[in-house]
Protein backbone atom coordinates (compact mmCIF):
# COMPACT_ATOMS: atom_id res chain seq x y z
CA UNK A 1 0.00 0.00 0.00
CA UNK A 2 1.43 3.34 -1.05
CA UNK A 3 1.14 6.23 1.44
CA UNK A 4 0.84 9.89 0.47
CA UNK A 5 1.01 12.99 2.62
CA UNK A 6 -0.73 16.13 1.47
CA UNK A 7 1.27 19.25 0.71
CA UNK A 8 0.64 22.21 3.00
CA UNK A 9 -0.72 25.53 1.67
CA UNK A 10 2.73 27.09 1.33
CA UNK A 11 4.44 24.15 -0.41
CA UNK A 12 1.47 23.61 -2.75
CA UNK A 13 1.86 27.10 -4.26
CA UNK A 14 5.47 26.42 -5.31
CA UNK A 15 5.12 22.87 -6.62
CA UNK A 16 6.15 21.99 -10.15
CA UNK A 17 3.83 20.08 -12.49
CA UNK A 18 5.76 16.87 -11.74
CA UNK A 19 5.49 17.45 -7.96
CA UNK A 20 1.74 18.08 -8.29
CA UNK A 21 1.35 14.84 -10.29
CA UNK A 22 3.36 12.87 -7.70
CA UNK A 23 1.22 14.29 -4.87
CA UNK A 24 -2.27 14.09 -6.36
CA UNK A 25 -2.49 11.83 -9.44
CA UNK A 26 -3.59 8.24 -8.80
CA UNK A 27 -2.35 6.39 -11.86
CA UNK A 28 -1.51 2.88 -10.66
CA UNK A 29 -4.93 1.29 -10.50
CA UNK A 30 -6.39 -1.76 -12.29
CA UNK A 31 -3.25 -3.84 -12.76
CA UNK A 32 -3.98 -7.48 -13.74
CA UNK A 33 -3.59 -9.94 -10.91
CA UNK A 34 -3.02 -7.43 -8.12
CA UNK A 35 -4.63 -5.30 -5.45
CA UNK A 36 -3.38 -1.71 -5.70
CA UNK A 37 -3.99 0.55 -2.69
CA UNK A 38 -3.21 4.18 -1.89
CA UNK A 39 -3.52 5.48 1.68
CA UNK A 40 -3.91 9.26 1.98
CA UNK A 41 -3.35 10.74 5.41
CA UNK A 42 -6.03 13.37 4.76
CA UNK A 43 -9.13 11.85 6.36
CA UNK A 44 -7.24 8.50 6.40
CA UNK A 45 -8.86 7.50 3.12
CA UNK A 46 -7.87 4.52 1.01
CA UNK A 47 -8.52 4.29 -2.73
CA UNK A 48 -7.66 1.17 -4.64
CA UNK A 49 -8.48 -1.52 -7.13
CA UNK A 50 -8.37 -5.27 -7.55
CA UNK A 51 -8.18 -7.15 -10.85
CA UNK A 52 -8.35 -10.87 -10.00
CA UNK A 53 -7.19 -12.31 -13.31
CA UNK A 54 -5.15 -15.16 -11.80
CA UNK A 55 -7.36 -16.21 -8.87
CA UNK A 56 -8.89 -14.63 -5.79
CA UNK A 57 -7.27 -11.57 -4.23
CA UNK A 58 -7.52 -10.68 -0.53
CA UNK A 59 -8.08 -7.23 0.90
CA UNK A 60 -5.50 -6.96 3.66
CA UNK A 61 -4.79 -4.23 6.21
CA UNK A 62 -1.09 -3.59 5.75
CA UNK A 63 1.06 -1.78 8.30
CA UNK A 64 -0.39 1.61 7.30
CA UNK A 65 -3.73 0.81 8.93
CA UNK A 66 -2.21 -0.61 12.15
CA UNK A 67 -5.00 -3.23 12.25
CA UNK A 68 -5.26 -7.00 12.22
CA UNK A 69 -7.73 -6.88 9.31
CA UNK A 70 -8.80 -4.24 6.79
CA UNK A 71 -12.27 -3.47 8.22
CA UNK A 72 -11.20 -3.56 11.85
CA UNK A 73 -12.06 0.16 12.11
CA UNK A 74 -13.01 0.92 8.50
CA UNK A 75 -15.86 0.58 6.00
CA UNK A 76 -15.41 -0.22 2.31
CA UNK A 77 -17.32 0.42 -0.90
CA UNK A 78 -16.53 -1.81 -3.89
CA UNK A 79 -17.81 -1.06 -7.40
CA UNK A 80 -17.28 -3.58 -10.20
CA UNK A 81 -16.45 -1.78 -13.44
CA UNK A 82 -15.34 -4.94 -15.25
CA UNK A 83 -16.78 -8.33 -16.09
CA UNK A 84 -18.63 -10.62 -13.66
CA UNK A 85 -16.99 -11.63 -10.43
CA UNK A 86 -17.57 -12.25 -6.75
CA UNK A 87 -16.71 -10.60 -3.46
CA UNK A 88 -16.63 -12.87 -0.43
CA UNK A 89 -17.09 -11.26 2.99
CA UNK A 90 -16.64 -13.52 6.03
CA UNK A 91 -17.75 -16.56 4.01
CA UNK A 92 -20.76 -14.94 2.29
CA UNK A 93 -20.38 -14.75 -1.49
CA UNK A 94 -21.82 -11.76 -3.39
CA UNK A 95 -22.17 -12.08 -7.17
CA UNK A 96 -20.95 -8.85 -8.71
CA UNK A 97 -22.02 -8.05 -12.26
CA UNK A 98 -20.79 -5.00 -14.16
CA UNK A 99 -21.65 -1.80 -12.21
CA UNK A 100 -22.83 -3.66 -9.09
CA UNK A 101 -21.78 -2.13 -5.77
CA UNK A 102 -21.06 -3.73 -2.39
CA UNK A 103 -20.88 -1.89 0.94
CA UNK A 104 -18.82 -3.72 3.57
CA UNK A 105 -19.26 -2.56 7.15
CA UNK A 106 -16.83 -2.17 10.00
CA UNK A 107 -15.89 -5.42 11.69
CA UNK A 108 -15.83 -7.62 8.58
CA UNK A 109 -12.70 -9.74 8.85
CA UNK A 110 -12.09 -11.68 5.64
CA UNK A 111 -12.63 -10.04 2.26
CA UNK A 112 -11.62 -11.51 -1.09
CA UNK A 113 -12.44 -10.73 -4.70
CA UNK A 114 -12.47 -13.09 -7.67
CA UNK A 115 -13.42 -13.09 -11.35
CA UNK A 116 -15.85 -15.47 -12.98
CA UNK A 117 -13.44 -15.69 -15.93
CA UNK A 118 -9.78 -14.74 -15.42
CA UNK A 119 -9.28 -13.92 -19.09
CA UNK A 120 -12.14 -11.39 -18.84
CA UNK A 121 -11.65 -10.23 -15.25
CA UNK A 122 -13.79 -8.24 -12.89
CA UNK A 123 -12.30 -4.84 -12.10
CA UNK A 124 -13.11 -3.74 -8.59
CA UNK A 125 -12.80 -0.07 -7.62
CA UNK A 126 -12.29 0.22 -3.85
CA UNK A 127 -12.91 3.20 -1.56
CA UNK A 128 -12.55 3.11 2.22
CA UNK A 129 -12.78 5.46 5.20
CA UNK A 130 -12.63 5.03 8.97
CA UNK A 131 -15.99 4.06 10.49
CA UNK A 132 -17.48 5.02 13.85
CA UNK A 133 -20.52 2.69 13.66
CA UNK A 134 -21.47 -0.74 12.34
CA UNK A 135 -23.67 -1.02 9.25
CA UNK A 136 -24.48 -4.31 7.55
CA UNK A 137 -22.81 -5.47 4.38
CA UNK A 138 -25.22 -4.56 1.55
CA UNK A 139 -25.24 -5.43 -2.14
CA UNK A 140 -26.80 -3.19 -4.80
CA UNK A 141 -27.32 -4.12 -8.42
CA UNK A 142 -26.88 -1.42 -11.04
CA UNK A 143 -30.68 -1.36 -11.44
CA UNK A 144 -30.98 -0.50 -7.69
CA UNK A 145 -28.92 2.69 -8.01
CA UNK A 146 -30.81 5.97 -7.72
CA UNK A 147 -30.46 8.03 -10.93
CA UNK A 148 -30.06 11.79 -10.57
CA UNK A 149 -30.01 13.91 -13.74
CA UNK A 150 -27.77 16.99 -13.63
CA UNK A 151 -26.41 19.67 -15.92
CA UNK A 152 -27.62 20.64 -19.34
CA UNK A 153 -26.80 20.05 -22.97
CA UNK A 154 -26.47 23.84 -23.39
CA UNK A 155 -23.63 23.91 -20.82
CA UNK A 156 -22.07 20.67 -22.18
CA UNK A 157 -22.34 18.94 -18.82
CA UNK A 158 -25.53 16.91 -19.09
CA UNK A 159 -25.10 13.68 -17.09
CA UNK A 160 -26.78 11.18 -14.82
CA UNK A 161 -25.25 10.14 -11.50
CA UNK A 162 -26.28 6.69 -10.30
CA UNK A 163 -26.08 6.74 -6.50
CA UNK A 164 -25.48 3.52 -4.52
CA UNK A 165 -24.13 4.44 -1.09
CA UNK A 166 -25.84 7.59 0.20
CA UNK A 167 -28.14 8.65 3.07
CA UNK A 168 -31.34 7.48 1.32
CA UNK A 169 -29.73 4.30 -0.11
CA UNK A 170 -27.17 1.98 1.45
CA UNK A 171 -26.23 3.58 4.77
CA UNK A 172 -22.63 4.20 5.81
CA UNK A 173 -20.58 6.33 8.18
CA UNK A 174 -18.61 8.40 5.66
CA UNK A 175 -18.81 6.73 2.26
CA UNK A 176 -20.73 8.11 -0.68
CA UNK A 177 -20.41 6.08 -3.86
CA UNK A 178 -21.90 6.37 -7.31
CA UNK A 179 -21.05 6.46 -10.99
CA UNK A 180 -21.60 9.11 -13.63
CA UNK A 181 -22.92 8.44 -17.10
CA UNK A 182 -22.75 11.11 -19.76
CA UNK A 183 -25.95 11.64 -21.67
CA UNK A 184 -25.87 10.75 -25.33
CA UNK A 185 -27.27 13.15 -27.84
Amino acid sequence: METRYTADNIRYKTMTTEELRESFLVDKLFTDGTVEMLYCEVERSVVGSAVPSKGALKLEAGKELASDYFCDRREVGILNIGECGTVTVDGTVYDMENLDCLYIGRGSKEISMDSSNGSKPAKFYILSYPAHADYPTSHAKNSDAEPVKLGSLKDSNERTIFKYIHPQGIRSCQLVMGITALEEG
